[in-house]
């Protein structure tokens, strides 16, 4: 059992390696031996200090994983799987244009349609379509930018 002088040398270890949100600090430290209680009496005291910050969190991982090409959608279920409060995911995602989600999408379709048409042949669509969506991008992109790389290859084979 960890002591909280303990818990919070675990905790500073962690931290030297990479943010963490408070729901994941706290479960690392209680996995490492810390009762839930000092766990939490940790964490509390480190977000209040500003060692731990979920907002700084959420904004940070919304403009990596937005920049390697993931929706809003996927950025919100994984933020809230790591624990982040659905007002700080909201925030987080508030700063995101549509014209860059869809400008997004459509670099990602460029580069994954000539690849489907070798492959899938016909189901390009459905396969450009499943992709788009996996990667967290709301339907109205994806129909968009599937009907526009669509209509562009087509009207380059004429």
């Amino acid at each position: 059992m960890l002591d909280e002088a303990a818990a919070r040398v675990a905790a500073g270890d962690l931290l030297s390696r990479r943010a963490w949100t408070c729901a994941e600090l706290a479960t690392r430290l209680r996995r490492r031996g810390a009762p839930p209680d000092v766990a939490a009496a940790v964490v509390a005291d480190l977000a209040a200090r500003g060692y731990v910050d979920d907002a700084a969190f959420a904004r940070h991982w919304v403009a990596t994983r937005t920049a390697r090409g993931y929706g809003a959608a996927r950025l919100r279920a994984e933020l809230r799987a790591r624990g982040v409060a659905r007002a700080l995911v909201d925030a987080a995602l508030a700063g995101l244009g549509v014209d860059e989600t869809l400008e997004r999408a459509r670099a990602l379709a460029r580069r994954r349609l000539p690849v489907l048409r070798r492959t899938a042949g016909p189901r390009a669509a459905s396969r450009l379509r499943d992709y788009l969506l996996r990667r967290g991008f709301a339907g109205s992109v994806v129909a968009r930018v599937v009907r526009e790389a669509l209509g562009a290859t087509h009207d380059e084979g004429d």
